[in-house]
């Protein structure tokens, strides 16, 4: 905001509000000298100067130091520090649970994945979960102290206050991600769905950078669904959104019964990429039922992009041109089909998106008044 935009108003607003303009540049360019960052923010250049002189003592900002041997007497530049603050993202499925720690600029500096199975027991999983989360801190060299946003990507129906209310896991409905992780971290945690925070991180990182409105479907041993629309998750009432696989109609509950009587799905995939007929034909019937609810999905909300992720998407040479063909049978529009590049690290990196969007809020929107770094902590 320019120094005209508020002539007679509040100078220390006027001041917030350019200290938020200028450490929003810097987070989107990198490191920039004065100048650059005058001319991105609209402001005089002794403005821009008091802003960062300001910032640099709060100790949001940084100066670059120059490359050794570099000729002349080059410009000063400067950086956000991101290394101000960090987030975690988990993701806890059936087989797995990966924990992510990241800085604010969306870095990963440290991971922890613990295996787990479809059984195991509640309790169990819960500590597999801190396990991970505290084991990432230390790769870090941080403590829950020093976290300002957590976000757990869960396997089922996650309700807006952070439970499980439904999961084909056993002994996972009911589960309470917020209040657990509570008792570990005094910042700010939620929890969502998997699905839904794997389309938020194909947004931000993945194949879906560009596209406003995105329909990510998951292909493996269950099937489900994120939905974007004008670049928002979309969640519903109760956090169903997009759960069509309930319907027997849909063919996905009963997509991956195609694939049984195999030594695991990869099986099938190579012993139809290899000529075996019957196995041609189970991915056949599969890809057949996987299209039929993403049909669904495409004519109730008519993206731009569909993005294939879960653990079929590895066997996409066999699965996307199938899918295609399908899909263009029957919706109106087609939108572009593509494969997921973030592997299945999705959810999480997911969920550390969603920790940013949080602290973003809570720290660096325009109401939140900036203040030297610190944790933000539940109220």
């Amino acid at each position: 905001m320019t120094e005209d935009a508020v002539a007679g108003g509040d100078l220390n607003r006027l001041r917030q509000l350019n200290a938020l303009s200028v450490l929003r540049s810097l987070r989107e360019g990198h490191s920039l000298t004065l100048t650059e960052l005058a001319r991105r923010t609209g402001l005089s250049r002794p403005s821009t100067e008091d802003v960062v002189q300001d910032l640099l003592a709060q100790e949001w900002v940084g100066e670059v130091l120059p490359l050794p041997g570099a000729l002349g007497r080059p410009a000063r530049r400067y950086r956000f520090r991101a290394d101000a603050g960090h987030v975690v993202g988990i993701d806890v499925g059936a087989h797995k649970v990966l924990a992510l720690v990241a800085d604010l600029d969306g870095q990963v500096v440290a991971s922890r994945r613990i295996a787990v199975r479809p059984e195991t027991p509640q309790r169990e999983r819960l500590d597999v979960i801190e396990e991970a989360a505290l084991g990432a801190l230390r790769a870090a060299g941080l403590t829950p102290p020093d976290i300002w946003a957590v976000s757990v990507a869960s396997t089922g129906l996650v309700d807006a206050k952070g439970t499980v209310s439904f999961s084909v896991v056993p002994d996972w409905t009911g589960v309470d991600l917020v209040g657990h992780l509570g008792r570990t971290f005094d910042c700010p945690v939620r929890a969502e769905n998997d699905c839904r925070l794997a389309a938020l991180a194909e947004r931000w990182r993945g194949v879906a950078t560009d596209f406003e409105n995105i329909v990510y479907v998951l292909a493996g041993s269950r099937t489900g669904a994120g939905i974007i629309v004008n670049g928002q998750l979309l969640r519903g009432a109760s956090g169903a959104a997009g759960e069509i696989g309930v319907l027997p109609e849909a063919g996905w509950g009963r997509a991956q019964e195609h694939l049984r009587g195999w030594d695991g799905a990869a099986q099938v995939f190579a012993a139809a990429r290899g000529g075996d007929r019957s196995a041609a034909q189970a991915v056949e019937a599969y890809t057949r039922d996987l299209a039929l609810g993403t049909a669904a999905l495409i004519l109730t909300v008519d993206p731009e992009l569909v993005v294939l992720g879960g653990g079929f998407s590895r066997s996409s040479d066999m699965l996307l041109e199938p899918l295609r063909a399908e899909l263009a049978k029957v919706v109106i529009n087609l939108p572009q089909v593509r494969v997921s590049t973030l592997g299945d690290e999705g959810s999480a990196l997911g969920a550390v998106r969603h920790s940013l969007d949080l602290v973003d809020r809570l720290v660096f929107a325009p109401s939140a008044g900036l203040a030297p770094p610190r944790a933000p902590r539940r109220a």
